[in-house]
């Protein structure tokens, strides 16, 4: 089955500071050619909001919503509370604390681990698929993996894909093998 011209994956996360980190996940999706919605939904400042975005996803038939959050990160927990929709959380460590300093970045009290914690310890009934810190590209590929079921072409997609790992892999190590460690951490990390 072809993937269809229309959203199969939400993307959604708690303030626009978290797009620094959620946008990996949708260029991961856009190389796969699946198309998604993104959105801004607060699980603490827009609580209705996120009852509506559930019934909008189903409605609109979405196969995965990805939730990215940080500190407390209570969104991907309460979306997967108000669907059957599978859930993928993204805990995130840095965000902007909305300063007139646009370029200086703040980091959650505990490096990340408050949101890890907060995702992924979801109690029985409510489970939530959770990536590392700040990995929302690995939710991308999980909500890809979960479409392959569904939609074929997507299969020989992710199949090429880690090939491609595994060439890059291989040729990085003829490197290293034939220019020795030194030169190849010099080169690698300049």
């Amino acid at each position: 089955m072809m993937l269809p011209k229309k959203p199969l994956v939400g993307i959604i996360m708690g303030s626009s500071s978290d797009s620094k980190i959620m946008h990996n996940a949708a260029k991961i999706l856009d190389d796969f050619g699946i198309i998604h919605e993104d959105q801004i939904v607060s699980a603490h400042r827009t609580p209705t909001r996120l009852e509506e975005y559930a019934k909008h996803a189903e409605k609109n038939q979405f196969r995965v919503i990805i939730a990215g959050a940080g500190g407390s990160a209570h969104l991907p927990g309460m979306i997967a509370s108000h669907t059957i929709i599978p859930v993928i959380g993204v805990p995130i460590m840095v965000y902007n604390d909305k300063s007139d300093k646009k370029s200086e970045f703040k980091f959650s009290a505990f490096g990340g681990m408050d949101s890890l914690l907060s995702i992924v310890e979801m109690p029985n009934g409510s489970p939530v698929a959770t990536v590392g810190v700040n990995k929302a590209a690995n939710a991308g590929l999980y909500a890809a993996k979960i479409l392959a079921a569904e939609f074929t072409e997507l299969k020989s997609k992710l199949k090429r894909f880690k090939e491609k790992q595994h060439q890059s892999v291989l040729a990085e190590s003829d490197d290293l093998k034939k220019n020795g460690l030194s030169k190849f951490v010099q080169k690698k990390f300049k």
